[in-house]
C-alpha cells in the first residue's frame, strides 16, 4: 500500500506572536506515514500538537523543519486533494441551504450545472440528507450539520479526508450514530482519513491504526497501535476492552509525565 501522507522529521515552532508571548516548539522530529485508503486516528494528551499535525497536512501551516508530503508531493498550501471537516459547525455558511453548502466547493471549481447537481445529489444521499436539502444550518441538529460538512468535503472528491475532532460537540448517542455513519461512508469511498480525537473508544471504533503522540512541547509520535478488530465494530468485545486499556495506559503515562515535568 502506497503512502498517501508522510511527515519526515517534522518540527514546528511558533514564534511569540502566536504562542502567548513566548516561542513554542509544538513538534520536533515528528515522523508518520499513512497508507492510501487507510483510516488513521491520532490520539494524545491535551496540548500535544494533534491539530498542528492536521494543519501541516492541510497546508494551513508550513513546517519549520522537515518535510510533509501528500501523494508524494510536498505540501505548500491547501489543495482540493484534501477535504477538511472541522469540529465546529461554524464552518457551514448559515445563509446557504444544505445543498448550497454541499455545492460550495463545486461552485469554486467551475463545474457545469448538470454535473454539479449530480454530485450534490450523490453526496446528500450518501450522508442521508436528501430530504433536508432546502433546510438551513439553523434548522438542523448537531449531527446533521456534521453530515453536511462531510458531504461538502466529499463532493470535491478529495483523495484525503482530514477530520479534526468532528464529533466532539455532539451528545453521546448522536456521536455514536455519527461514528457508525462515518464508518459506513468510509467503507464505500475508501478515502484516506486522518482523524483527530481525544476519545479512545472513538479511535477504536473507526481506525485501522491509532497513533499516540508524546506530551508537549516538542511532541513526536510515540507509537502506532494496529486495530485488528473485524468491521463493523458494533459491540465492546473483550478484545476491544483490552485495546482500550492499552491505549489509555499509554496516553496516561504521557499525561503524567507532562504534569510531573
Amino acid at each position: 500500500m502506497a503512502d498517501a501522507i508522510t511527515l519526515e522529521r517534522v518540527g514546528k515552532r511558533f514564534d511569540a506572536r502566536h504562542a502567548q508571548g513566548a516561542d513554542y516548539e509544538a513538534l520536533a522530529g515528528f515522523d508518520l506515514a499513512i497508507g492510501a485508503g487507510e483510516f488513521f486516528c491520532l490520539l494524545g494528551p491535551t496540548g500535544c500538537g494533534k491539530s498542528t499535525v492536521m494543519h501541516l497536512v492541510a497546508g494551513f501551516e508550513l513546517p519549520t523543519t522537515g518535510r510533509v508530503h501528500v501523494s508524494g508531493m510536498p505540501v505548500t498550501r491547501p489543495g482540493a486533494d484534501r477535504g477538511m471537516v472541522f469540529q465546529s459547525d461554524l464552518a457551514l455558511f448559515p445563509w446557504l441551504s444544505v445543498e448550497q453548502n454541499v455545492a460550495f466547493g463545486l461552485d469554486l471549481d467551475g463545474r457545469s450545472a448538470v454535473e454539479k447537481q449530480a454530485i450534490v445529489e450523490r453526496n446528500l444521499d450518501l450522508v442521508g440528507l436528501g430530504a433536508h436539502r432546502r433546510k438551513f444550518p439553523r434548522e438542523l441538529s448537531g449531527g446533521m450539520k456534521q453530515r453536511v460538512q462531510i458531504a461538502r468535503a466529499l463532493a470535491v472528491d478529495p483523495a484525503i479526508l482530514l477530520m479534526d475532532e468532528p464529533f466532539a460537540a455532539l451528545d453521546a448517542q448522536t456521536r455514536r450514530r455519527m461514528q457508525a455513519e462515518l464508518a459506513r461512508i468510509w467503507s464505500l469511498s475508501r478515502k484516506t482519513v486522518l482523524f483527530i480525537t481525544h476519545d479512545i473508544g472513538e479511535a477504536i471504533w473507526l481506525a485501522d491504526r491509532v497513533g499516540i503522540m508524546t506530551h508537549g512541547p516538542a511532541s513526536r509520535l510515540k507509537e502506532i497501535v494496529p486495530v485488528d478488530l473485524p468491521r463493523p465494530r458494533m459491540h465492546m468485545t473483550p478484545e476491544f476492552v483490552r485495546l482500550y486499556n492499552t491505549l489509555e495506559d499509554s496516553i496516561r503515562s504521557e499525561s503524567d509525565a507532562m504534569l510531573d515535568g
